[in-house]
This record gives C-alpha cells, structure tokens and sequence, in this order.
C-alpha cells in the first residue's frame, strides 16, 4: 500500500508538544499535513484525501462547522477519525467540541462543562476485557503504564471501551506503602461512523497528562520531524500509538 496521508491538528506546534506524534509519523515514513493548535483549518488542508485525521488539543472554534461536515462525510466515505486528550480536546478548557458535527461522528458523548481530570495520585491504564488490534500484544499486565491526567467522557451505545484508566490512592503506614483503588474510567474508546473507523483517547500523546506512559518501555526510540526536534519515548509508547493511527486508518 503507498504511505498513508494524515491531518493532524493540535498540540500546540511542532516545535512543541506536536514534536511527538509527527516525530513518530515520520520514523513510520507516514505522510502528514500538520496544523498548529493557533491555526484555523481552512479548505486547503482538505484538497487531499486522507486516510486519517486527528485532532489533538486543537480548539473546536479553530475548525468551522462546515469545515468539520467536510470531514464527517470523508469519515463516512472510509477515513478515519481520531480526537486525542488535553486541554483544548473534548470539553477541556476551551476546547468546546460538544454540540460539533465532529463530536456527532466519534464514539463517545462529550461533556458540557470542563471534562479535564488531572490527577496527583497514580492512574494505571488497563484493558477492558476485549481483544483488539489496537491493544493485543502490549504487556498491559506485566508493564502496566501510568498516566497524569486525561478527559472524562462516556461511551455511546455500539462502541467499544478497549481500555481504561485505574485511579488509585497511594499512602503510607509507617514505611509500608498501600496502593487503594479509587475509581475507573474509559481511556480508549473505538466506533464507526458510516465506512470510517473513529476513536477517542482521553490521555494525551505528549506531557503533561500522558506522564510516564511517554516512557513506557525498556527500550528508546528517537524520533523527530522536519520544523520539530528530536523526542526521545519508550518503545511500548511508539508502538501503541502505531496500533491506534493504524487501525483507525485501517492500515490494519
């Protein structure tokens, strides 16, 4: 298959938090239009078919409502949809997609007030009980990944929760620590929408909420961009953000 084509806008610019994600893009030889989080989406960026767009951290009032119909009837027509975690995703702070013709497409009913949960105390992220390309093979069990923050959303009927997030409480008696469960929400949320595969992440791909997931992994991968710097990130991390873009583009 020739390289696929991705619209990826948000997380604040290349030479910030997007450095990640395009960074990665660019190791798997993916082609990619990028559009700055303080840049509006006009037609332009949609002369080209893609297989994928994302939006990450990237304000609703950025991209206008006729804009985000072109794009739902793509999603309809096969592509792919996918809304990464953070401040300005989902509700957020300032982020405001509720009530969007993107919100209609992706699996998941977004809040209409702040959504954001940011966390001092540990949050595992972990399966939810059903096998998918996205999630199989990652030791989730073994080397369970930690994470800072996320947004809070609810599933939509006919969806799929492939996994979640795991609140706990940590404390000390004396010198022994205690680790007491606190409260579980969908992290990873997959759909469809017409012929188009959609998902929703409700972590980040880069710091702050992502946290140590960033690392997750023995391993080091470096990657970066052309307009961003190198990133260094754990293999396991480079991996599952592969399986999610690749299923959602239905690369896989």
């Amino acid at each position: 298959m020739s390289q696929p084509q991705i619209l990826y806008c948000g997380d604040t610019s290349l030479d910030g938090a997007a450095a990640y994600l395009a960074g990665l893009m660019t190791t798997w030889g993916w082609n990619f239009t990028y559009v700055s989080s303080d840049q509006p989406l006009s037609d332009a960026e949609l002369t080209t078919e893609y297989n994928l767009v994302i939006f990450s951290d990237y304000p609703a009032d950025q991209a206008d409502a006729s804009l985000q119909t072109q794009i739902v009837k793509r999603v309809e027509a096969g592509a792919g949809l996918l809304m990464i975690g953070g401040w300005e995703s989902f509700h957020g702070l300032g982020g405001d997609w509720d009530g969007t013709p993107i919100a209609d497409a992706l699996p998941v009913e977004i809040a209409s007030e702040d959504d954001r949960r940011n966390c001092d105390q540990p949050v595992f992220v972990q399966p939810a009980g059903i096998s998918h390309p996205i999630t199989d093979g990652l030791p989730w069990s073994e080397r369970p990944p930690l994470i800072g923050g996320f947004n809070s959303f609810s599933p939509k009927p006919d969806s799929q929760t492939l996994l979640q997030s795991m609140r706990f409480e940590a404390s000390f008696a004396g010198a022994n620590p205690s680790l007491e469960p606190s409260s579980t929400a969908p992290m990873l949320v997959t759909g469809n929408h017409g012929a188009g595969r959609t998902a929703a992440l409700a972590t980040d791909v880069a710091p702050h909420w992502i946290g140590p997931m960033v690392d997750w992994g023995t391993e080091r991968v470096t990657a970066g961009a052309d307009g961003a710097g190198d990133v260094e990130v754990g293999n396991l991390y480079a991996a599952f953000f592969k399986n999610l873009l690749s299923w959602t583009a239905k690369l896989t």
